[in-house]
């Protein structure tokens, strides 16, 4: 892996492949053979390819694509300029899906909790897939379209997620994968004077709202959400005018090119989930400290798999939540790390972890034994053999700073 940053390299730790493995390091890291995207046909390659290489990316393989994990500024300065500007991520491996029909929102919550019979037009929910223990088999944003439902799901799920929408939907709602679209995120505090320069109409929009729009003169579907914590928006645009709006955006002065790596960890500060990781087909929503998502009238009602499951969880408590974890040293704690009570009896796992440079210093989300969840709880992390100490943490790390209207 000759190339890439140490703090690039460590992002293979928690960057998940298809299936949620995850990608290997050290001794076992990978050939440099493997790491030659441009010779290996079995990788997908999203509209902005050839963007990537001209802008100097180290690519890697994402869920079956070739996807940039960093820039030649480096992890540590592409997150730092995101929290501070706006940076431009591709995100077109993910999956984006139609699903229309007169009663697609009644139809839709058959498969997830959340309340969709309730979105106004153009408003965003996020929501999961669940099975029937409640356990969660992807996470998805739904937005009312108006005259469909616009979702966005997980690459490493896409597949079985479509699969799954047109199962559960047959005869009630037609389902059409929308093939042929790139997905773009600007995130960042200057994102929006960036995007407002190329459609000025995109100031106006509120957290969480979506909406057909006009950028550069390129028609896009624009939502403002992201996964930084950070404001900003996501771009659906048709690949063969991807290129065109990236390298408009990008000629912004605010704007730099942000890969995988620094998308992780400024999820991870934010205290977001990355599904194969965090959020998995044994987790519920209410392990996973989700029941924000979860409306009134969908906790009475049900009606979506494991619903009973749940709704045991939300009456009585469930048994582990998951929770942010901060140690009181300078050594990271990663994904699988145990998690022990002082006198040493394992009490859970850490899920994601890593250095977290807005807060200068180690960061990781993980879950424990309910009993321990209580922000300020002293615990250990085995780190190396090692218990070293830490406190269970309240999240995000760093703020959230979403548009608020």
């Amino acid at each position: 892996m000759a190339g890439f940053s140490r703090r690039a390299r460590r992002i293979f730790q928690v960057i998940r492949t298809e299936g949620g493995k995850p990608l290997p390091v050290g001794k076992r890291a990978l050939s440099k053979e493997s790491l030659a995207m441009s010779t290996d046909s079995s990788l997908s390659r999203t509209a902005l390819y050839d963007l990537h290489l001209a802008l100097g990316a180290k690519m890697v393989p994402f869920a079956g694509y070739a996807m940039p994990v960093q820039y030649p500024s480096g992890v540590l300065a592409e997150h730092n300029h995101t929290r501070a500007a706006a940076g431009l991520f591709d995100v077109s491996h993910m999956g984006q899906v139609a699903v229309r029909g007169e009663n697609r929102a009644a139809a839709l919550e058959a498969l997830v909790p959340g309340d969709l019979q309730a979105l106004s037009p153009g408003q965003i929910r996020y929501t999961m897939f669940t099975n029937d223990q409640g356990g969660i088999l992807d996470d998805l944003m739904v937005a009312e379209a108006g005259d469909h439902l616009f979702l966005v799901v997980n690459a490493a799920c896409k597949a079985q997620d479509i699969a799954h929408l047109r199962a559960g939907l047959a005869g009630k709602a037609e389902v059409e994968v929308l093939t042929g679209r790139a997905l773009l995120a600007l995130q960042g505090p200057a994102a929006v004077t960036a995007l407002a320069r190329l459609a000025p109409e995109a100031a106006a929009m509120g957290f969480m709202r979506w909406r057909p729009l006009t950028v550069a003169g390129i028609p896009c579907f624009i939502s403002r959400s992201g996964y930084t914590g950070e404001d900003g928006f996501e771009i659906s645009v048709p690949d063969d005018q991807a290129e065109t709006l990236a390298r408009a955006l990008l000629a912004q002065p605010e704007v730099a090119p942000i890969g995988l790596g620094a998308r992780d960890s400024l999820r991870l500060e934010a205290g977001l989930c990355l599904y194969g990781a965090d959020l998995d087909p044994t987790t519920t929503p209410v392990e996973a400290a989700l029941t924000w998502t979860l409306s009134k009238r969908r906790r009475a009602e049900g009606g979506f798999p494991g619903a009973a499951v749940v709704q045991a969880q939300l009456a009585q408590g469930p048994a582990r939540l998951r929770v942010g974890l901060k140690p009181e040293d300078k050594a990271p704690a990663r994904a699988h790390t145990v998690v022990t009570d002082e006198a040493g009896r394992p009490i859970g796992e850490i899920t994601s972890g890593g250095f977290g440079p807005s807060v200068n210093g180690p960061v990781a989300m993980g879950y424990v034994e309910a009993a321990f969840a209580r922000p300020g709880t002293p615990v250990r992390l085995v780190v190396r053999g090692t218990p070293r100490p830490a406190r269970v943490a309240t999240l995000p790390f760093a703020p959230h700073r979403y548009h608020k209207q």
